[in-house]
């Protein structure tokens, strides 16, 4: 068990939260690197033990840094990155360039020229546009890339509208207009500059029911075959996406990797035989479902303000500056008093951040055992878009983030500094 309670204490991954707080301070990003191993371990036997010709690459905008670069190499995934800066630090981690994928939907020139000269292994092509970029730098450097198209499958995802990409009224993907698509199909495949590998979608994120990921396969399936029949052209790659969802509350019913992924094989399968074509290579991009339970945030309570018959505010020493989702769409929570975990929990109160924000709020009407000044109070499953969203809105500084392993904790993101925020202002 990665959550622990000792003497009414709350352990993650064998360390004492409250030592952890006392030494490197808060607020502090907790991350379990037992429980992102054992996720990597999951997708590897669910999916790509269990299916030849596959891959996962981990959608690192849920949580990147150096180590979990390490991380993610040593367990034999792929990564997935959406700009310069996350493909840098996959650069400077010495991250194997084939075994990287390139996504966004507005790759600079730029971000072009750093995809081709380091190698890469996959371009996902966003936009009509973006494949003449890519043809001008690698013809400029005597240079060929693969890429994909991310199309824009038309499904409507059951989540939030922030975090739903695959409807067709979104800023992602090339539309599936006859007159768009095809054009585009035949300049990859024409072009000597680039590879065309296939396809690539991603219905959403944060989904608990894989009705979404089906009917986009369908839509992917039906443009692998008429590219065949217009082209004489079998792609060899198909990229399904992931946002399989994780467990915030109890509310949240997670499944399986195997709960989605299985169904799409068996389809992928079916369909090529009778196409009577080689099933192509089948991608993953799993990224929240990898971090996000692995992570907690631990804060240091400050100010209590009870309004009686109204609501009572527990403010915390960080708040939307280290976890912006429930300010942006209304993300759930759950958390707890981590010096107090076995007392009963008697209190109703509304998790409050210090930002100058009415909406800077964690977790409203939490029931947890009464709380006071100086209380460490714990948010679990901030694994995912805590640290990657921070800001340094009020001029908070960024917090530590923090690797623990069978009760052993090491620094893996030091905590910034004032000094830190103001080292790029010129006077």
């Amino acid at each position: 068990m990665i959550k622990q309670v000792k003497d009414g204490i709350l352990y993650f991954d064998g360390c004492n939260t409250l030592e952890l707080a006392e030494k490197y301070g808060t607020p502090l990003y907790v991350m379990s690197e037992t429980a992102i191993v054992e996720k990597c371990r999951e997708i590897r036997n669910s999916f790509l033990q269990k299916y030849k010709k596959t891959r996962a690459a981990y959608a690192s905008k849920a949580f990147l840094n150096l180590s979990m670069c390490k991380i993610i190499e040593r367990e034999g995934l792929c990564i997935d990155v959406v700009s310069g800066g996350e493909l840098y630090t996959a650069i400077k981690a010495n991250f194997p360039p084939e075994k990287i994928e390139f996504n966004g939907n507005n790759k600079t020139i730029d971000e072009i020229e750093l995809a081709v000269d380091y190698n890469i292994g996959r371009i996902i092509v966003d936009g009509l546009d973006e494949l003449s970029l890519i043809e001008s730098v690698c013809k400029q450097k005597g240079k060929k890339m693969n890429v994909l198209y991310r199309i824009t499958p038309g499904v409507k995802s059951d989540s939030h509208d922030y975090i739903v990409t695959g409807k067709k009224d979104s800023k992602f993907g090339i539309p599936l207009d006859d007159e768009i698509i095809f054009p585009a199909i035949e300049q990859a495949i024409k072009s000597e500059y680039v590879n065309f590998m296939g396809f690539h979608y991603h219905v959403g994120s944060q989904l608990h029911d894989n009705a979404s990921h089906l009917k986009a396969l369908e839509t992917s399936l039906k443009l692998i075959k008429d590219t065949k029949d217009k082209y004489s052209y079998v792609t060899p790659e198909i990229n399904i996406g992931g946002g399989f969802g994780i467990k915030y509350t109890d509310a949240d019913d997670k499944k399986p990797y195997s709960y989605f992924l299985d169904p799409m094989m068996e389809r992928i399968e079916e369909f090529s035989k009778d196409l009577n074509i080689e099933r192509p290579e089948v991608v993953i991009e799993p990224g929240r479902s990898i971090v996000g339970e692995a992570g907690i945030t631990l804060y240091t309570v400050g100010t209590i303000k009870d309004i009686p018959g109204i609501r009572k505010y527990v403010s915390v020493d960080g708040g939307m500056t280290d976890n912006i989702r429930p300010a942006l769409y209304q993300a759930k929570y759950e958390g707890v008093a981590a010096n107090k975990v076995d007392e009963p929990k008697t209190d109703t109160v509304t998790i409050c951040g210090k930002c100058c924000e009415s909406g800077d709020v964690l977790i409203r009407d939490a029931e947890v055992a009464p709380l006071k000044r100086g209380d460490i109070f714990a948010i679990f499953s901030t694994g995912a878009y805590g640290y990657t969203m921070s800001s340094n809105y009020n001029k908070n500084p960024l917090p530590a983030v923090v690797l623990v392993k069978e009760g052993e904790s090491r620094i893996v993101v030091k905590r910034q500094s004032y000094d830190d925020m103001i080292k790029n202002d010129l006077c």
